[in-house]
């Protein structure tokens, strides 16, 4: 239906009037809305760096990436948000972020969320809402460093994780009060959602606790534990105050090529979930390709800009040919080394016998050499993700909602 084409005077005159007076009640990023934002978080899971809020209720913001005095950034936008008990700062991942910083209009006007960015190191985000417990929403934004992407205009890609189960909220970087105006508390326990040293006959970076931290994978931890994977490395990341995360790296010397990295990142907040990640991968595949690209990936943005025009030629011209023959030798490898992945994934997604032959598919398929990489999500419970881009491998979401959400 279109608008009429005569409206009387005094009709038209009171609706400019509301108009105008909405407008200058919003702040300027400010809109209607009234979602709370409560906490947020800065995390580094694997290879990406996550910010995670937590919100009362589903909301979209606005992401932009813009430049101020030199300075990259990003910006999340709530329009019309309130805010609850939020810190002004946030210490960065010392990879890509340097600091969070939020602010808030008058109340019930927004909230913004930026993310002071280390100069010249190219990126790509995604970003997703997920539900959490106790009916809250998250939303997460992910980063990860990207040399085809362009500084400061970032490119988005399709978030990973687009199943409807919440995911762990905290990190070793981020906190859900304001630092500079409460004490930190004292280390937590596991009943806290922290994770305490293993006691007793529990050796620290044994299977007996991986497992006792990783509960719902379980079948798989025991599957690896029974082919002769063997933890060679183990890390605990603790700082006074703030929650425990772990890394372990696992070898097998009957598959010197393959290696298996494990993540376990417990819940920072009440009612949240643990998170663990276990990746079979082929990131140790040698020769002279793999030394190369490991090599050029370490190059800094103002290296690049000695050797290439622009960052777009550093990626068609060095990386893209790279990709394109690692894409080969990892399929191979993949396809030789074929019962290792079958029985990880069965063994990682008991209840659902079809990822085994799904993934194997995407294996076998020819690779395009116009378009050298992609990733597949296989499973949404757990989440499972298939990556083609470069080294190949395969990654497994568990979410746990005790010991350390404590639900």
């Amino acid at each position: 239906m279109g608008m009429p084409t005569r409206v009387a005077k005094p009709a038209r005159n009171l609706a400019w009037l509301l108009v105008l007076a909405l407008c200058l009640s919003q702040p300027a990023w400010g809109a209607s809305g009234g979602a709370e934002v409560r906490r947020l978080g800065l995390s580094k899971v694997a290879d990406d760096t996550l910010l995670t809020v937590i919100l009362d209720r589903a909301a979209t913001p606005r992401v932009s990436t813009r430049e101020v005095s030199g300075k990259p950034q990003l910006v999340i936008d709530f329009p019309g948000a309130r805010a609850g008990r939020l810190p002004r700062h946030l210490e960065g991942d010392e990879l890509l972020v340097q600091q969070v910083l939020t602010e808030t209009a008058a109340p019930g006007g927004g909230v913004r969320i930026t993310l002071d960015l280390f100069p010249e190191k190219p990126f790509t985000f995604w970003k997703m809402n997920r539900p959490g417990a106790g009916g809250q929403t998250l939303f997460i934004l992910g980063l990860k460093s990207d040399p085809r992407a362009r500084p400061v205009q970032a490119r988005v890609v399709p978030a990973p994780v687009p199943e409807p189960e919440p995911v762990p909220t905290a990190s070793p970087r981020g906190e859900s009060q304001d630092t500079e105006t409460i004490p930190n508390p004292p280390p937590p326990g596991e009943d806290e959602g922290g994770y305490q040293a293993p006691t007793g006959s529990v050796a620290p970076g044994s299977f007996a606790e991986l497992r006792r931290l990783m509960p719902r994978a379980g079948q798989l931890l025991q599957g690896l534990a029974t082919e002769g994977w063997v933890v060679s490395e183990s890390n605990r990341y603790d700082r006074p105050g703030k929650r425990f995360s772990r890394d372990f790296i696992l070898n097998n010397s009957k598959y010197p090529e393959l290696v298996v990295k494990i993540a376990y990142l417990p819940a920072n907040v009440p009612n949240t979930p643990n998170i663990s990640i276990i990746m079979l991968s082929t990131e140790k595949v040698t020769g002279e390709t793999a030394a190369r690209y490991q090599a050029l990936r370490q190059w800094s943005f103002a290296r690049i800009k000695q050797q290439y025009e622009d960052i777009g030629d550093f990626f068609d011209e060095a990386l893209k040919p790279l990709r394109v023959k690692l894409r080969e030798q990892t399929k191979s490898l993949a396809l030789r080394d074929a019962a290792v992945f079958q029985n990880f994934l069965k063994l990682a997604c008991p209840n659902n016998p079809q990822v085994a032959d799904q993934v194997m598919k995407h294996v076998r398929d020819k690779v395009n050499i116009r378009f050298e990489g992609v990733q597949f999500t296989i499973s949404e419970n757990p989440l499972l993700i298939l990556n083609l881009v470069d080294f190949l491998y395969v990654k497994a979401y568990f979410l746990d909602t005790t010991p350390g959400g404590g639900q």
